[in-house]
């Protein structure tokens, strides 16, 4: 038998176009893609989470698209699993794979055997961790901080569930995170041997501080706001869900608690703050190639991925 050809995997910060190129590199390649983002996996905020239109998902194949309820929690391993499942499946059917996101951990779980640190973590650990949270946060940032300040400095400290997170795992390991991931960003054998390429953004960045303007506006132009609504009337979100860009805002404009124009600005900015950790994130990419956009099409982006694949 023939040894599957591999995995392609493409990842660029968000408003590259890297949908669009993937689209069009897997019609060239005959291939399936799996998409790997965090938020793109939650049903009823298509808009919101930016996934794939009608008219793309009719092309080919997209698979790990809208298929979480959004009030249930879903994590990394779960989507490794799911992802792991899926591609094993379209290799051994003899599919090519596409793997695209703006998902650094989720693209690291799908192409690879992860080890989560800290396993599934302990419930009672956990609840007393948010009992004290709840009474003040600034304790348990400070508890973080003193345990394990490189990665407090790099968390979202505003945010309970990671530093909540991040408590149990240092407590679980008994160490700094930082210590015990060390050199397992990426572990020497993957589960899939792959072609890992980047699209990297002008250096400037005004022009794509502009396109996640144009992006923010386009949501909500076509109806991000009453796409919440429905899916937050079937049921609290969970607290994943809540952290996707625009749900929380667009829940505080619902409440009369933000102007659209504000929930708007508060979008651009905190996508502008994503984009800066995902090219950090490809910056840790190793043996990635860079395209850079550089103002190219899709179709000459396309040329230039597929010629770092002959």
């Amino acid at each position: 038998m023939a040894e599957a050809a591999p995995v392609v995997a493409l990842f660029g910060a968000t408003a590259l176009g890297k949908t669009e190129v993937a689209l069009r590199l897997a019609e060239l390649l005959g291939a399936e893609i799996v998409v790997a983002d965090s938020m793109q996996v939650y049903a009823g905020l298509a808009i919101v989470t930016n996934q794939p239109d009608a008219a793309q998902r009719a092309r080919l194949p997209q698979h790990l698209v809208g298929f979480v309820a959004p009030q249930q929690e879903f994590t990394a391993a779960e989507y490794a699993r799911r992802a792991h499942e899926v591609i094993d499946g379209l290799r051994a059917r003899g599919r090519r794979v596409v793997v695209e996101g703006g998902s650094g951990l989720y693209l690291r779980a799908a192409l690879g055997d992860l080890e989560f640190p800290g396993g599934e973590g302990d419930p009672a650990l956990r609840a007393a961790l948010e009992a004290r949270w709840a009474r003040d946060p600034r304790e348990v940032v400070a508890e973080l901080e003193a345990r394990d300040p490189v990665t407090c400095a790099r968390l979202d400290t505003r945010n309970p569930r990671r530093v909540i997170r991040a408590l149990e795992t240092v407590g679980e390991l008994g160490r700094p995170l930082a210590v015990a991931e060390r050199d397992r960003l990426w572990r020497p054998a993957e589960r899939y041997p792959h072609r890992l390429v980047a699209l990297v953004p002008d250096e400037d960045r005004e022009g794509l501080k502009a396109a996640i303007d144009r992006r923010v506006d386009a949501m909500l132009a076509a109806g991000a706001l009453d796409e919440v609504a429905a899916a937050r009337a079937a049921g609290s979100f969970s607290r994943t869900v809540l952290q996707a860009i625009g749900v929380a805002e667009l829940c505080a404009v619902l409440d009369g608690a933000m102007s659209l124009e504000d929930a708007a600005r508060r979008m651009k900015s905190r996508t502008r703050a994503l984009v800066r950790r995902q090219l950090t994130w490809m910056r840790k990419l190793p043996d990635a190639a860079l395209v850079p956009v550089a103002g190219r099409g899709a179709d000459e982006l396309t040329a230039a991925v597929l010629g770092l694949l002959a």
